[in-house]
C-alpha cells in the first residue's frame, strides 16, 4: 500500500509538472493599429470559381487544367503533406517510445585470466527497449505547437498558391487575347492606310498629288508594319507562359483566333463593413508563422530547467543454451536527469534568438496587414481609373473614325489638304491601338482585384 501511494504521488507530481509549458502562451493579434483582425482566416467561397463570372469557356478550361496539372501547385500540396507529417512526428515525441530487439553475441577470451583462454561465450537477448522523456517543462509540447502552426501555414500557402495560379492564368490569358487584339488592330489599320494610299496614288497619277504626299503615307504604313513583330512576340510570350502554367509543351496550347477579351456582365461590388482581410492567405500565413516563432521561445526556454527521462528493458537474456523461460527473464529501469547548468549562457542566447525571431515575425505580420489593405484599395482605384480611361478612349476612337472619313472624302474631292488627312489617320491609328491596350489593362486590373481580395469580391447582386 505504501509503495502504491508513493507511485500515485509520483505520477501526480509528474502530471502536474508536465502541465506546465515554458515560454509565453500565444495570443493571436486582434488588431494592428485600428485594423480589426478578430475574424479567423477563411478561404472565400468564390476563391476557386470567380473566373467563371466572365462566362468564357476557354478561360474555364485553362484554369481547370492548371489546377489539375500545374507542378508548382503540386509542390505546394506535397509541402502540406510533408508539414503535417512533421507535426505528427513532433506530436508523438511526448509519448513513450519502444523498439523490439533480438541479438546474439559470441566472444572468446573475454578476460585476461588464464582460465578463460580458448573459452567461447555465447549469449542471446530479446525484448523491448523503452524510453520516455517526461517533458516536465513543456519543451516537446511547444515543439509540437510550432510544428502544427507551420503545417497550418503550409496549408494556407497552398490555398494561396491556388488563388495566385488562377490569377496568373487569367492574366496571361488576358495578355494573349490583348496581343491578338492589337495584332488585329494593326492589320485593320494597315487596311485603312492602304485605302488612303490608293487615293494618294490615284491623285498622283493625274497630277493632283505629290511624291511627298505618297512618301508621307508610306511612312505611316511602315510604322504600323514595324509594330506587328512586337505584337507577335507578345503573343508568343503569353502562349509560352500559359503553356508553362498548364504543364504543356510549346505548341500544344490551342486557343481560338478570335481576339475577344473577357468582360463581366455586371460590375464588381465591395460590401461596406465586410472584413476582406480574412480572405487574404498571405496575412493568415504570416500569423501562423508568428504562432510558430512564439512556440519556439518555449522550446528554447525549457532548456533552463532539468530534463527527466526514463530508459528501460523488458525481455529475456540467455546463455549458450539459448533457452527462454522464467529463469532468463530480465528487466531494467534507468531514470536520468540532465540539465544544461554549465551552458546556461548559450541557453539564454538561444532564448534571445527565439524572442528576436518572434519579434521579426510580428513585424512581418503587421506589415503584411498594411500591405494587404493598401493593395486592395490600390487595385480598386487602378481598375476604376483604367475603366474611365478606356471609356474616354473609346469616344476618342469613334471621333477619330469620323474625322478620317470626312478628311478622306474631302481630300478625294480635292477640297482638303493632305496634311489634314495624314493627321486624322495618325490620330485614328493611335487611338485604336491605345484602346486595345486599355481593354487588356482593364481586364488584367480586374483580375488583380480578385487576387488582392483573395477571391472574395462579388458581382453586384451576388453574395460571396
Amino acid at each position: 500500500m505504501r509503495n502504491a501511494a508513493k507511485i500515485s504521488t509520483l505520477a501526480l507530481l509528474v502530471a502536474s509538472l508536465s502541465a506546465c509549458s515554458a515560454g509565453p502562451d500565444y495570443q493571436k493579434p486582434e488588431k494592428v493599429e485600428s485594423i480589426n483582425l478578430s475574424q479567423p482566416y477563411q478561404q472565400a467561397e468564390q476563391a476557386l470559381s470567380w473566373w467563371q463570372a466572365f462566362d468564357d469557356a476557354e478561360l474555364n478550361q485553362l484554369v481547370e487544367r492548371a489546377l489539375a496539372e500545374n507542378r508548382t501547385l503540386a509542390q505546394a500540396r506535397a509541402n502540406v503533406d510533408r508539414a503535417y507529417a512533421v507535426f505528427r512526428d513532433a506530436d508523438n515525441d511526448s509519448w513513450p517510445k519502444g523498439t523490439l530487439e533480438a541479438g546474439y553475441q559470441a566472444s572468446e577470451n573475454n578476460t585476461l585470466s588464464a582460465d578463460d583462454d580458448d573459452v567461447i561465450t555465447r549469449g542471446y537477448s530479446s525484448g523491448a527497449n523503452l524510453s520516455w522523456d517526461l517533458d516536465l517543462f513543456g519543451k516537446l509540447r511547444r515543439a509540437s505547437e510550432a510544428a502544427e502552426a507551420q503545417a497550418q501555414q503550409a496549408d494556407i500557402l497552398w490555398r494561396d498558391a491556388q488563388v495566385r495560379l488562377i490569377s496568373q492564368v487569367a492574366t496571361s490569358y488576358g495578355e494573349y487575347r490583348g496581343a491578338q487584339l492589337r495584332l488585329k488592330v494593326a492589320e485593320e489599320n494597315l487596311e485603312n492606310l492602304q485605302q488612303s494610299r490608293a487615293i494618294v496614288q490615284a491623285r498622283l497619277e493625274v497630277g493632283m498629288a505629290s511624291e511627298l504626299e505618297l512618301a508621307q503615307i508610306d511612312v505611316q504604313l511602315h510604322r504600323v508594319k514595324a509594330s506587328v513583330p512586337a505584337y507577335r512576340e507578345a503573343l508568343s510570350a503569353a502562349d509560352a507562359t500559359l503553356s508553362a502554367l498548364l504543364a504543356l509543351e510549346p505548341g500544344q496550347l490551342e486557343l481560338s483566333a478570335e481576339p475577344q477579351l473577357p468582360a463581366l456582365k455586371r460590375p464588381v461590388a465591395v460590401v461596406n463593413g465586410e472584413n476582406y482581410l480574412r480572405h487574404r492567405a498571405d496575412v493568415a500565413s504570416s500569423e501562423r508563422l508568428l504562432a510558430a516563432r512564439t512556440a519556439n521561445i518555449g522550446v528554447a526556454t525549457a532548456d533552463l530547467y532539468p530534463n527527466l527521462s526514463v530508459r528501460g528493458f523488458l525481455g529475456f537474456l540467455s546463455g549458450p543454451g539459448l533457452t527462454l523461460g522464467s529463469e532468463t527473464q530480465s528487466w531494467s529501469v534507468a531514470p536520468s536527469l540532465s540539465w544544461q547548468a554549465a551552458d546556461l549562457g548559450s541557453v539564454k542566447a538561444r532564448i534571445q534568438q527565439a524572442e528576436a525571431s518572434a519579434q521579426m515575425a510580428l513585424a512581418q505580420f503587421e506589415q503584411q496587414v498594411f500591405d494587404a489593405i493598401n493593395e486592395m484599395q490600390l487595385s480598386l482605384n487602378s481598375y476604376n481609373l483604367s475603366r474611365e480611361q478606356q471609356l474616354n478612349t473609346e469616344q476618342q476612337w469613334q471621333a477619330s473614325k469620323k474625322a478620317v472619313e470626312i478628311a478622306r472624302q474631302r481630300y478625294e474631292a480635292g477640297s482638303n489638304e493632305f496634311l489634314d488627312l495624314l493627321d486624322a489617320e495618325r490620330e485614328l491609328l493611335s487611338s485604336r491601338d491605345q484602346l486595345a491596350q486599355l481593354q487588356q489593362q482593364s481586364f488584367i486590373r480586374l483580375v488583380d482585384i480578385y487576387r488582392n481580395f483573395g477571391g472574395g469580391i462579388q458581382l453586384s447582386g451576388n453574395k460571396i
